[in-house]
């Protein structure tokens, strides 16, 4: 027997509550909004924050495209596409510049998104504060009287110990000058996609219970020194061996069979649309070396969204 589901998984009051969230959050941007967050047919962890915003705003004329770590095809990007899909019936994609709708773990896409399109960001971890500061109450008041000094410190420590600062992914951001916001765990590489950008961002933590986001044409800037300036990761020399792309996000890779290193582009979509004579990208076997940097970090289930 086939199993009926409500219009997008949720009924309509659920989906009112989490669109309130959402206006809310984009009134005031950066601002972490208290909602209900509901239980979901995937266990957290697995992008429940991002799939409920996904859930409460997709219409029947949406193109839906669900990115994890870069990748179109990983088992929670299927999985989650599948839900979306069967519950709407809405047409998926791979392709970032068809999408209306773009739900991502880690990644923000290569292709500059536009004014139609609106991101949607799965978030472990939404306050920034909390490395320092354990207590909700006290992270609410901080944020109140706009004393980010712990987060300031905390970079600051970074660069005494290692003469830099070593936040590799979720580099704390300050959105319209005013709220420090954690941009959820992308690479400093696609901090700087959310400053001035022409899309809509919607930030979603499913088991912290909060939606923030950015509106477009919002002020985005990473917190740094004026002698210690925010640096993103840099290829220099490096090129994705399938595509030949430079200038983009790359992963890497060690061939198991050779030992050898080589470069890939971490956005599928992008690679696979740059491939030369239109052919798809041959992965091969490899595995994805781990270098310390937190935004290769496949976060697992300890992390929740």
């Amino acid at each position: 027997m086939q199993q009926r589901y409500n219009y997008a998984f949720f009924d309509e009051a659920s989906k009112r509550e989490i669109r309130r969230a959402i206006v809310k959050g984009v009134s005031i941007p950066g601002y972490q909004v208290p909602f209900a967050s509901r239980e979901m047919p995937i266990g957290r962890g697995w992008g429940t924050g991002g799939l409920q915003i996904t859930l409460a705003v997709i219409g029947r004329g949406d193109v839906l495209k669900v990115i994890d770590q870069g990748s179109d095809d990983s088992v929670n990007a299927v999985n989650i596409k599948k839900l979306v899909a069967d519950t709407t019936d809405v047409e998926v994609t791979d392709a970032t510049e068809d999408a209306t709708l773009i739900q991502s773990r880690h990644r923000i896409p290569e292709r500059p998104l536009r004014a139609d399109q609106v991101l949607v960001l799965q978030v472990p971890t939404p306050e920034p504060l909390r490395s320092f500061e354990p207590s909700e109450a006290a992270t609410k008041r901080l944020h109140a009287e706009a004393d980010y000094t712990g987060a300031w410190l905390e970079l600051f420590d970074q660069i005494v110990r290692y003469d830099a600062a070593t936040t590799g992914a979720d580099h704390p951001v300050q959105v319209f000058g005013r709220y420090v916001m954690a941009p959820s765990p992308i690479p400093r590489f696609d901090n700087l996609k959310l400053n001035q950008a022409e899309h809509l961002t919607l930030l979603g933590a499913g088991r912290e219970k909060k939606i923030y986001a950015v509106p477009p044409h919002t002020d985005v800037v990473p917190l740094d020194f004026e002698d210690y300036p925010f640096a993103v990761e840099r290829f220099d020399g490096k090129c994705c061996r399938l595509c030949g792309a430079t200038g983009v996000y790359l992963d890497e890779l060690v061939d198991e069979a050779t030992g050898e290193t080589y470069y890939q582009c971490n956005d599928t979509s992008w690679c696979a649309q740059h491939v030369p004579n239109g052919g798809s990208p041959d992965l091969g076997h490899w595995t994805l070396r781990t270098t310390g940097d937190p935004s290769s970090d496949r976060e697992g289930a300890s992390h929740a969204r």
